[in-house]
């Protein structure tokens, strides 16, 4: 079976999210590399929502996800260790998590890198975590 990598902190898990693991799991079995607690806050510079344990739990049980685990590195490309021990087929992000320097290690390692559509599922409104916080700080 074809392996699909994708990566993200996934603090506040919405239906942009899994409508993204929907996406990337119709290309093959997904694993899903979680941020850390430690790599959130470095990235974001504030701290989860949910602790990484929680994170976990939550995207181990959805449908779509073959397999979750919290990334062992640090910062954007968090997921190096873990992408190399799996040996995915595909790596597999939004628009929004495309960077040349993600695509760069990917193909480096010889795994086609493909770049998704941030569409919602039909008659969903789209969302964002950072539109989600905004509307808790109210």
């Amino acid at each position: 079976m074809v392996k699909v990598f994708v990566s993200g902190c996934f603090d506040v898990l919405h239906s942009g999210h899994v409508r993204f693991f929907e996406e990337a799991a119709q290309y093959g079995d997904l694993y899903v590399s979680i941020g850390s607690d430690k790599t959130v806050f470095e990235l974001k510079h504030r701290p989860t929502l949910y602790n990484e344990r929680e994170r976990l739990y939550i995207i181990s049980a959805l449908k779509y996800v073959h397999c979750a685990f919290i990334a062992q590195g640090h910062g954007k490309l968090d997921f190096l260790e873990e992408l190399q021990t799996i040996r995915p087929d595909i790596f597999f992000v939004n628009s929004d998590g495309d960077s040349i320097e993600k695509r760069q290690a990917v193909e480096a390692l010889g795994i086609r890198y493909i770049v998704g559509h941030r569409l919602p599922k039909e008659l969903l409104p789209v969302r964002s975590t950072t539109a989600i916080r905004q509307v808790l700080q109210k």
